[in-house]
């Protein structure tokens, strides 16, 4: 084992989980405290939004992982004029997709409520969380772009400091604006959206700063530097997209068959699912530097080693994680049933034990996509965040539902994480025999 390797994997890593945890408390914090003050048409509403922060944030780490894996495996090889130029173009692109953005949320936020399917009191609510949340949209981009970007520069302590800074002033801030303002769903959208502005900050400190290894430089606008953006960022963007789309799919099936109630029951194990899915998606973005430097490098032993790493840590992860989610599904589910709803602890407490069957194929995916893109495959990593985004899951929650109704919706999750890890293992087999057999035709030429 190469001690350094396998320390350098250790700090990026779990630096990584930490920051994206962060990220994650955004919505955990709003569902815990819009619970407390707003019961569960509160709850309701907010799921009803979710789907929104779905796109924008996916939007943000299309650019901000697409740019910065491209950036890392330019600096790796000395250039550092190109390297600036994708970090330059992947702030222009920022800027294009705020401004779409603000305007959404601006002018349409009523109609986006009502496409989401809120009805009834969650309409006003969800019209509100949009409308502020989106106007807030160049935070959170430039917040997705700045911590990649930091990271990738060698400052992964940095970026999970800005990160976390950010995420528990959300907390503090939810607190204060819904209990001791009275703003009620503004406040809860309003300290949601300050807190990407203060991790920004805490980024600049290194963007701006002697050490930092990116600038902006003066540049038209380059396609052939933001097409890297859409080519390696496309997975990261799809597995927002796709939750965006199974969260209004499944809120679409939970209404049908048991109303806010199911609405909100599914409400609690999205969020907890984002809280999980980031867990994974911080591990492979924390090693998507290391990969990417490694392949820049032509290291194709540190690759493979950085893979059995990943594997393992995910392994483990899982197992721990759907115990405790076994062990505590009914305290979990109590956490967000402030009114003591009897039918939503039942619906919610069985669905966490079922949908979490998902959670080791889950982080294999990821990591598999991940390790495909910061390697410059885009392909496979395309294919996979496709198959289990949109292909695989919606059928199944479709077609169970409708035989099992609550039930099958819970297991369509894992079922469709399964179908998708199958096939990855079968392109990561390919790529592998692949690669060996490349390697062996230029041994024989030489």
């Amino acid at each position: 084992m190469d001690r350094r390797l396998f320390h350098n994997f250790l700090k990026y890593s779990l630096l990584s989980m930490l920051g994206m945890l962060g990220i994650s408390c955004y919505i955990l914090a709003d569902t815990f405290f819009i619970s407390l003050g707003m019961g569960k048409e509160g709850v309701a509403a907010l799921n009803f939004a979710i789907p929104a922060y779905n796109v924008m944030h996916g939007t943000g780490l299309l650019l901000a992982v697409g740019g910065a894996t491209k950036f890392t495996v330019l600096k790796s090889q000395g250039q550092e004029q190109a390297a600036n130029a994708v970090f330059t173009n992947t702030c222009m692109l920022g800027v294009v997709f705020s401004a779409i953005f603000m305007l959404a949320g601006g002018l349409f936020s009523a109609p986006l409520a009502s496409f989401f399917g809120a009805k009834g009191a969650a309409h006003g609510l969800t019209d509100t969380y949009l409308r502020v949340m989106l106007l807030f949209s160049p935070a959170f981009l430039f917040n997705d772009i700045f911590v990649c970007f930091v990271r990738n520069d060698g400052s992964p302590h940095l970026s999970m400091v800005a990160v976390l800074t950010g995420s528990l002033s959300n907390v503090l801030l939810d607190y204060i604006f819904i209990f001791v303002f009275g703003w009620g769903m503004f406040g809860a959208v309003f300290a949601t959206g300050l807190s990407p502005c203060i991790g920004v900050g805490m980024c600049m400190l290194h963007a701006f700063g002697k050490k930092s290894g990116f600038r902006l430089i003066r540049t038209l606008p380059r396609f052939h530097y933001m097409k890297y953006c859409f080519l390696l960022g496309f997975p990261s963007l799809v597995e927002q997209v796709s939750s965006a789309a199974v969260i209004f799919s499944f809120n679409y099936i939970a209404l049908k068959i048991a109303g806010n109630t199911g609405v909100a029951a599914y409400g609690v194990i999205a969020n907890i699912s984002l809280v999980v899915v980031a867990m994974f998606s911080g591990l492979a973005q924390g090693v998507q530097p290391l990969w990417s430097r490694a392949h820049g490098e032509g290291k194709e032993e540190h690759k493979r080693m950085l893979f059995r790493y990943s594997f393992l840590f995910m392994a483990v992860f899982s197992v721990i994680v759907y115990a405790l989610i076994f062990l505590f599904a009914v305290p979990i589910s109590d956490i967000f049933n402030h009114e003591n709803d009897v039918w939503l602890r039942s619906i919610a407490s069985e669905g966490l034990r079922l949908y979490f069957l998902a959670t080791p194929f889950v982080g294999f995916n990821i990591l598999l996509y991940s390790f495909f893109s910061s390697t410059e495959r885009a392909l496979p990593s395309q294919i996979l965040s496709l198959l289990r985004g949109i292909v695989f899951i919606l059928p199944a929650a479709f077609a169970f539902s409708a035989f099992m109704g609550m039930t099958g919706v819970w297991i369509s999750f894992p079922v469709a994480e399964c179908a998708t890890a199958a096939i990855g293992t079968v392109l990561l087999l390919r790529a592998s025999r692949g690669r060996r057999e490349s390697i062996s035709s230029e041994n024989r030429d030489e």
